[in-house]
């Protein structure tokens, strides 16, 4: 849910970790070619390598048409359930987007209109930001993960003491709000989970329900995307579904690993608490990106990106979803994700044809970009 190590893996917000560890289990080697012979090998040895350097497990799958292939290394199963960290504001943003759609909402209102006195403090004011600034982080909100204070708590050691502790949507607001905004609304772009916490929050105020029924309503069950869930409260991991390490540094490459399955997803709320497998999360934007979630006008404005990078100037963000062109020249479309122990990568070519979901059960060691890369250009 917080800041990564490169540019892209920070615009996907993979979780705040270490360096290095070891393998705790030996490779489990998935058949390399799918039902019509297309090979996946180069995809299975990335898998692989990431389990090499120390990864416990790996699990990816792949479509092409109605064709499916499923790999995995290390202690995985194919069908494993797993949190998808920052997967879950382009589930966020859909339903923003189906709400303007319907007029419920514009996404040029300012953010005041729907949550009168919250987005106040230190220089932060709601009736300067639009919910559109939220999605595509341009509101210059500070990000409640940068909080030093929040991330000993959550991200360091303290986790071990809080990782059930409860909290509300206006508490993480609160916390963000004890900072100065990054830079005026408009004036720059600045990846920030309270813009995603605060959606969350819009869409409540729009529908008078929590924003996770109104994503259950409108996305995960028209699509029957039965492995998808928004836990809320619930600490535990649905079955079946693999342990989660995190080693809570990023300082100490000989620290301890620790099972960090359980959690508050509360922790997260709108901007990463969300549960998924690499079906339905291929599933989700292939629907997406074909057009069956959202209007055309819609979907345009969703994939609408701001550059992020002059030496990547295939790399941009949209309205909670990332577009990146590899290294062979395919463009691809989705978004990443972490969480304690979690790495997720979801994406799909724009025709929605060929896509990609995979996870990593470590925060601190792994390449989720050289499976993309393999998949799609090996």
């Amino acid at each position: 849910m917080s800041a990564a190590r490169t540019t892209r893996t920070l615009v996907a917000a993979a979780i705040v970790a270490g360096l290095t560890a070891t393998a705790l289990a030996a490779p489990a080697v998935a058949a390399p070619v799918d039902a019509t012979g297309r090979d996946h090998a180069a995809t299975q040895r990335a898998l692989q390598a990431a389990v090499d350097a120390g990864v416990p497990g790996v699990v990816a799958q792949a479509r092409e048409g109605n064709d499916r292939w499923t790999g995995t290394a290390g202690a995985r199963k194919g069908n494993d359930r797993y949190r998808v960290g920052s997967i879950t504001k382009t589930f966020v943003a859909t339903v923003l987007l189906q709400l303007q759609a319907e007029g419920r909402l514009d996404l040029d209102d300012p953010v005041e209109k729907w949550l009168p006195g919250v987005v106040r403090g230190n220089g932060h004011d709601g009736r300067k930001i639009t919910v559109r600034q939220l999605l595509n982080h341009t509101s210059g909100v500070y990000s409640v993960t940068s909080d030093p204070a929040f991330q000993e708590k959550v991200f360091g050691p303290g986790f071990l003491e809080h990782r059930y502790d409860r909290w509300t949507p206006r508490q993480l607001v609160g916390i963000a709000m004890t900072h100065a905004p990054d830079f005026a609304p408009g004036a720059g772009w600045n990846y920030s989970n309270t813009n995603y916490v605060l959606a969350g929050m819009v869409i409540e105020a729009v529908t008078g329900r929590p924003y996770g029924k109104a994503v259950e309503n409108r996305v995960i069950k028209p699509l029957k995307l039965r492995a998808t869930s928004v836990p809320g409260t619930d600490v535990s991991m649905p079955k079946p579904s693999s342990p989660a390490y995190s080693k809570l540094t990023a300082d100490d490459p000989a620290a301890p690993v620790h099972d960090v399955s359980r959690l508050s997803p509360t922790i997260a709320d709108a901007a990463g608490e969300m549960i998924s497998d690499s079906r339905d999360l291929q599933t989700f934007y292939r629907a997406l990106l074909s057009g069956r979630l959202l209007p055309g006008a819609e979907l345009k404005e969703m994939t609408d990106t701001i550059p992020l990078s002059d030496e990547r100037p295939g790399l941009g963000y949209g309205l909670g979803l990332m577009k990146q062109e590899l290294s062979c020249g395919t463009e691809v479309w989705g978004h990443g994700g972490g969480i304690h122990g979690s790495v997720s990568e979801a994406v799909t070519t724009k025709d929605g044809r060929h896509s990609l979901a995979l996870n990593l059960n470590a925060d601190w060691t792994g390449d989720s970009q050289a499976v993309l890369e393999a998949e799609f250009c090996g």
